[in-house]
C-alpha cells in the first residue's frame, strides 16, 4: 500500500503525515514501514529527510520483471541442450556491467559442473556466458566495460585487461566464447550470445563440463548446438516483444 501511494505522488514525493493519512495508519507505524522500505532501497528521501519517494532499486526490479519473459522463453532451449549434451546449461543476462545467471539446467552426466548458481553474478567477461555478453557488444562499449570492471575483476587473476581483450578478440573471431579452465582449472565452458533483430545482445547461453568434454572436436559441436538454439531465441524474443507492444496499444485504446 505504501509503494502504491508513493507511486501516485508527484516527483517531489510525500511528507510522512500525508503517507500516514493515505494508508490509514498512524504516523509512527507509517514511519516504521517507510524506514523498512528505505533499508531495502525501495524508498528514498530528499536531502532533508522530509519527503519520501520511490527508490531506484524498485525501478531495477521493474526492469528485471520486464526481462522475465526471456527466462520463460529460454527454458525449453535449456532443457533441449541439457538433454543433447548431458552437461550443465546456463542462461545469463546482463545487468549493468554484471552478468547474472538467471537459469540453469543440469544434464545427466554423472560429473556435474555447478560452478554458477541461479542468482550468482560476475563482472562481464568473467566466464563463458559473461564473455559472450561482453564480446559481441560494440567496440566502444567493450572498452568502457573493461575499464569500469577492472577492480571487480581483480579476484579473477586470469581476467586482467590485456587477457580479457584477447579473449574478446578470439570470441568475436570464432563466434563463441570459451573459458578454458580459468575459473575452475578442471572445468571448461562455451558460451554464445543471443542477439535480437536490432543486433543487440539480450542474453547468453553457455555449457560447462569437465575439461575433457569441452575439447575439440566436441568443443565445436557444443558451440554449434548453442548457436542453433540462440539463433531461434532471438526472433522468438522479438515476436514476444511485438506481441507485448500490440497488447499495450490495445489496452491504451480501451
Amino acid at each position: 500500500m505504501v509503494l502504491k501511494v508513493l507511486s501516485e505522488a508527484d516527483s517531489d514525493g510525500m511528507r510522512l503525515s500525508d503517507v500516514a493519512v493515505a494508508i490509514g495508519l498512524g504516523k509512527s507505524t507509517a514511519s516504521r514501514l517507510l524506514r523498512a522500505l528505505i533499508d531495502v532501497g525501495y524508498v528514498e528521501t530528499d536531502a532533508l529527510g522530509k519527503y519520501y519517494r520511490l527508490g531506484y532499486c524498485l525501478f531495477n526490479l521493474g526492469r528485471a520483471a520486464r526481462r522475465f519473459h526471456i527466462i520463460e522463453l529460454a527454458r525449453p532451449a535449456l532443457a533441449r541442450l541439457a538433454d543433447r549434451t548431458d552437461d550443465t546449461i546456463f542462461l545469463s543476462l546482463r545487468d549493468g556491467d554484471q552478468a547474472h545467471c538467471v537459469d540453469r539446467q543440469t544434464g545427466a552426466y554423472p560429473i556435474r559442473t555447478l560452478t554458477l548458481s541461479v542468482g550468482d553474478s560476475r563482472p562481464l567477461g568473467v566466464g563463458a556466458g559473461a564473455l559472450a555478453l561482453l564480446a559481441f557488444e560494440p567496440e566502444a562499449e567493450i572498452k568502457r566495460i573493461v575499464a569500469s570492471t577492472r577492480e571487480a575483476r581483480r579476484p579473477f587473476a586470469a581476467f586482467g585487461d590485456e587477457a580479457l581483450c584477447e579473449m574478446v578478440l578470439r570470441a568475436r573471431a570464432r563466434g563463441f566464447a570459451v573459458n578454458d579452465g580459468l575459473i575452475v582449472s578442471a572445468m571448461n565452458a562455451v558460451g554464445v550470445p543471443v542477439i535480437d533483430g536490432n543486433g543487440r545482445v539480450v542474453a547468453a547461453l553457455s555449457v560447462a563440463a569437465i575439461r575433457e568434454r569441452v575439447a575439440p572436436p566436441r568443443l565445436e559441436e557444443l558451440a554449434a548446438l548453442l548457436k542453433a538454439e540462440a539463433a531461434d531465441m532471438g526472433p522468438m524474443i522479438d515476436r514476444h516483444r511485438a506481441h507485448e507492444a500490440r497488447t499495450l496499444e490495445v489496452n491504451d485504446e480501451d
